[in-house]
């Protein structure tokens, strides 16, 4: 039984909940959260852009519970720290678990600056634990079926790709509105375009540069709450993505992809998922898990299995991997400030 100490009991943190009771090889025995409702069980006050499926109420019987996470760090029994906060505390939360010999599964994004960065790529390649960062879209199920379609070689190479996530505001979702503090959560460039990004990053590798255009301060204070951003490969491929959070509340959410390959278009969005190939057939491959219907399940199922057993978890992703979405992003940052292209400086 792996033991789980969460970290974090918002929209992601009682999602992990729900996950983690429902598997049979992982425990939560530890709780962190500064709000004294949220120790008690009571979650009525939180929601997200997917919506909230974990309830109003938390049965936290038998589980320590503590107001700060350096006591459940410190916590003998935990073998997993899962941090679920909000980003400006992942790089200290993730150095001092991973100092203190605890396995880490940190919630997107990584940290807020570039010196972050390096300090937990640090930590993370001094450390005999086990690191994982939530780009659970990597493990959704249509993004990851595409992936292994794509990188089998039998659609042949990729002519065009365009990745979109838009998200209705998430203005008031969260603790102390920190989503719409752009020194906090950089808007939805980091904290939501953040894994179209990275599809780009797993799908193709690295881009040489990027060239970026964003919109500041639509819903948030100061954040880039819409962007959109071309990469460069340097082979003529037209690859590109979009984010945003500025709809109002009530629209639709939506996570959609077109990508165009030399035998067949690969294609996501509200109607399904479907691949259509270039002899005029298509199909709509079912993809879904009922066990493990999301990519949230899927990762956090993988890394429970992969700390049991004792094997590094490196299916989805590796710390360097996750550095290179990181610069990326970082580069896009740059590009909307300056609006020249930006070559990707990589850790």
């Amino acid at each position: 039984m792996v033991r789980i100490g969460l970290v974090g009991l918002g929209f992601m943190g009682t999602t992990h909940f729900g996950i983690y009771s429902k598997l049979p090889n992982a425990k939560v025995v530890a709780i962190a959260d500064v709000d004294a409702a949220k120790r008690s069980g009571d979650i009525s006050a939180v929601s997200g852009n997917l919506g909230d499926g974990s309830g109003s109420k938390l049965d936290l019987s038998g589980i320590a519970c503590y107001d700060d996470a350096a006591k459940l760090i410190a916590d003998p029994s935990v073998d997993v720290v899962d941090i679920c906060v909000p980003t400006p505390f992942h790089a200290k939360t993730a150095i001092a678990a991973l100092e203190a010999g605890k396995n880490v599964f940190c919630e997107k994004p990584l940290c807020l600056n570039r010196d972050e960065l390096n300090a937990i790529v640090a930590a993370v390649k001094q450390s005999k634990k086990a690191f994982n960062l939530g780009l659970c879209v990597r493990a959704w199920p249509e993004y990851r079926h595409a992936y292994e379609l794509y990188k089998s070689g039998a659609i042949g190479k990729v002519r065009s790709a365009v990745f979109k996530r838009i998200s209705p505001s998430v203005a008031g979702n969260a603790w102390d509105n920190w989503y719409m503090k752009g020194d906090m959560s950089h808007g939805a460039l980091l904290d939501l375009h953040m894994h179209d990004c990275d599809q780009i990053r797993y799908f193709f590798g690295r881009p040489k540069s990027v060239s970026a255009a964003g919109a500041r301060g639509i819903v948030s204070d100061h954040g880039i709450d819409h962007v959109y951003c071309s990469y460069d490969f340097g082979d003529g491929t037209l690859i590109a993505a979009e984010g945003g959070w500025a709809p109002a509340k009530g629209t639709p959410f939506e996570m959609s992809f077109t990508i165009v390959c030399e035998k067949a278009t690969l294609k996501l969005d509200a109607s399904g998922y479907h691949v259509y190939y270039v002899d005029g057939t298509s199909e709509a491959p079912q993809v879904a898990d009922s066990d493990l219907p999301t990519g949230w399940h899927q990762e956090l199922s993988y890394f429970v299995d992969c700390i049991e057993r004792g094997v590094d978890p490196d299916k989805y992703q590796n710390i360097d991997e996750i550095a290179d979405s990181y610069a990326m992003i970082l580069a896009e940052e740059e590009s909307v400030d300056t609006k020249k292209t930006v070559e990707v400086r990589y850790v």
